[in-house]
């Protein structure tokens, strides 16, 4: 992938995750490499509606992901390094 559509895919992550959580966060505030869960409270649900949501926006087919690839996405970079992998594919 291109720098540039790497950029694109990391803002639609930040973007999307921004949306689902509890507290006030800035997209651009929020730290790529730490827990989702455990420093954003990140829920299942809302993990599945972030990932959804952030499929949706990079063109990206949720169906590209298995449950184990979904389970080892526990920070931002694992999503967007995820989703820059399948970028470009028919969602």
């Amino acid at each position: 992938m291109q720098p540039e559509t790497d950029s694109k895919i990391e803002t639609v992550a930040r973007k999307n995750l921004a949306r689902v959580l509890e507290s006030d966060i800035a997209a651009d505030n929020l730290d790529l490499d730490v827990d989702m869960a455990g420093v954003y409270g990140l829920t299942s649900l809302n993990k599945v509606l972030f990932l959804m949501s952030a499929c949706d926006d990079a063109r990206v087919s949720l169906a590209s992901f298995t449950e184990p690839d979904v389970a080892e996405m526990t920070t931002l970079r694992d999503v967007t390094k995820a989703l820059t992998r399948h970028a470009g594919e028919v969602a």
